[in-house]
């Protein structure tokens, strides 16, 4: 298992960022929360990491904080949730707000969600209420989805962000209709992805 990485950034295009460890180049998957949260490409950065094998493939996933590993790690061993769902969970909705989801049985929030119909949403707070008991910190009442918060800086690049978006769970068609929404004039890829997770949670 690789648990942590701490290297230097080769390239970011969220939601895939590569990683430099001692000369060689990690492919490591993150939640946009973590790329908010990543510095200049060409800086070293730390990331708490999960490592999926399967039959068909073996993705290295990263994560800023530990809680979001956590997370992560509690939601793909949810039926019906894998990696790429957990990772569109965690990039639209912060940890606490998704805890206090889970504790306030708040199936309206979680459907919000790319991918999470109310099946799906009841399915995750059955599963999982009774490990998250002791997770929960006072974070905000009511579980309003609040998009994450963070320093970022990228090339500018509508392609890059329908892409993320796509990949994050969002159809081609809805994410177009919301990017075109945003002014991006002066916005990063991050910072473009940002606007449009507002706009649709």
């Amino acid at each position: 298992m690789i648990g942590r990485i701490k290297g230097i950034i080769l390239e970011k295009k969220a939601p895939e960022l590569l990683v430099d460890v001692n000369g060689i180049g990690y492919e490591i998957f993150a939640p946009m929360s973590t790329f908010y949260q990543l510095p200049e490409v060409g800086a070293t950065t730390t990331l708490h990491t999960h490592f999926v094998v399967r039959e068909d493939v073996q993705q290295l996933y990263g994560f800023a904080k530990l809680i979001e590993r956590d997370l992560f790690r509690l939601l793909i061993k949810v039926n019906g949730v894998g990696p790429k769902l957990a990772l569109a969970i965690l990039s639209s909705m912060e940890p606490d707000n998704f805890i206090q989801c889970i504790a306030n049985n708040d199936t309206a929030s979680l459907v919000r969600l790319p991918g999470i119909g109310k099946k799906t949403a009841e399915r995750l707070i059955i599963e999982i209420a009774d490990k998250l008991k002791d997770w929960v910190s006072g974070g905000a009442k009511g579980a309003e989805p609040i998009m994450m918060q963070g320093n970022f800086a990228a090339h500018d690049s509508l392609k890059d962000a329908m892409s993320a978006l796509v990949t994050l769970g969002y159809k081609p068609q809805q994410a177009s209709q919301v990017i075109s929404k945003i002014d991006t004039q002066g916005l990063s890829t991050e910072g473009i992805i940002k606007q449009a997770l507002k706009q649709l949670g």
